[in-house]
């Protein structure tokens, strides 16, 4: 999949602007806060049909205008040219479109431009609690699979309901707390298989990645906590009712798996360095790049913003030179440091387009 024009109008501090990426890297650099993070982020706004931030729609509304409009013209690896825009009005809500037809469930359009994001956010994966590998898992899982996407849309509204009926075990019928540990087991059981499934792929993926790009020999781990991988969720369920009624919350099932990555045997979290964490990171998004890859059939677009910080340009010019080979296709990365992006890929000899953007303006530069 290949982005030939984007074009936003309204969009946080960009007011209006048209561009034309290359087919492989292209960067856009510029001091923080100039509007770097906001071109690759309305990318991902056109793939997921929402920011990559912790933001509403509305926040994503340029000051002081009511709306905000994008747009997308894309190839497919195929060779067939398909449209994506995506719009929000303050007064009317959010329409995204394929081809010029509007969606009737968001959910629809994921997977459909696949897309993969690294960012300085992806921290809170190895620092933060097992909530956000959770969300995180969800939502690639989203990408790849439509009916485990809805399986976990269905399973977190049973188990809402299941858990209001909890806070009211006075006058809890067993019978009914039947009918709905017997449907958040069906669903919960789904979604454990493919969570289990997709880290399964991941995991020997993510190790030779690490390998090519911190060029280190620790053992690297990625693996699926469950209490699913022991006991079928029914059982969990009846064996934790009692517990469950005088909580009055569900305490057993997926909503509280982990996603557990190790260095050398021990948590990274904990036992990693800075570098080896980031490093980490990057092996574990270009292998869900790969596999998305694998199931869609299509080269996802990959994103990356201002994560080169706390690379030594070493791991950098590894990183590069990975990117840029077969297995990948078109890149956009972001960083507030012209000269060394640029030094690291005339370093290796790697073809690229540069874009400068301050004050929301962004403009090609030529003869770089």
């Amino acid at each position: 999949m290949r982005l030939e024009k984007l074009s936003l109008l309204n969009f946080k501090n960009i007011a209006e602007c048209e561009i034309l990426p290359a087919e492989g890297i292209n960067c856009f650099v510029g001091s923080n806060g100039a509007g770097k993070t906001n071109v690759v982020d309305a990318i991902h706004y056109l793939s997921m049909s929402k920011s990559s931030l912790a933001m509403t729609d509305g926040q994503s509304v340029r000051h002081s205008e009511p709306f905000f409009m994008l747009g997308g013209e894309y190839t497919t690896d195929g060779d067939m040219g398909i449209t994506v825009t995506c719009a929000y009005e303050k007064s009317k809500g959010k329409v995204l479109k394929f081809c010029g037809k509007e969606y009737e469930r968001l959910a629809d359009h994921i997977g459909v431009v696949p897309v993969i994001m690294v960012s300085p956010a992806d921290g809170a994966l190895v620092v933060d609690a097992a909530e956000e590998r959770r969300r995180w898992l969800n939502a690639f899982i989203s990408q790849l699979d439509h009916s485990t996407l809805d399986a976990t849309m269905r399973y977190n509204r049973v188990l809402a309901d299941r858990n209001s009926l909890l806070k009211h075990s006075e006058s809890l019928l067993p019978e009914l707390l039947d009918v709905f540990d017997e449907r958040l087991a069906e669903l919960g059981e789904r979604v454990a298989a493919a969570r289990r499934e997709v880290l399964a792929k991941l995991a020997p993926m993510v190790e030779r990645l690490y390998g090519e790009i911190a060029g280190e020999r620790e053992r690297v781990e990625l693996s699926y906590r469950s209490e699913l991988n022991e006991s079928p969720m029914l059982d969990l369920l009846r064996a934790n009712r009692n517990k469950d009624m005088i909580l009055g919350f569900t305490t057993a099932g997926v909503h509280r798996d982990d996603v557990v990555m190790t260095i050398g045997g021990y948590p990274l979290r904990k036992y990693g360095s800075q570098g080896q964490q980031k490093s980490f990171l990057l092996a574990l998004k270009l292998a869900q790049y790969l596999l998305l890859h694998e199931r869609v059939g299509e080269k996802p677009i990959l994103l990356l913003d201002d994560i080169f910080d706390k690379l030594d340009e070493e791991r950098l010019g590894r990183l590069a030179a990975l990117i840029s080979g077969e297995e990948f296709g078109q890149v956009f990365m972001t960083d507030c440091n012209r000269e060394r992006i640029i030094s690291v890929l005339k370093g290796y000899n790697l073809s690229f387009r540069l874009f400068s953007v301050e004050g929301g303006e962004v403009k090609m530069e030529e003869g770089v």
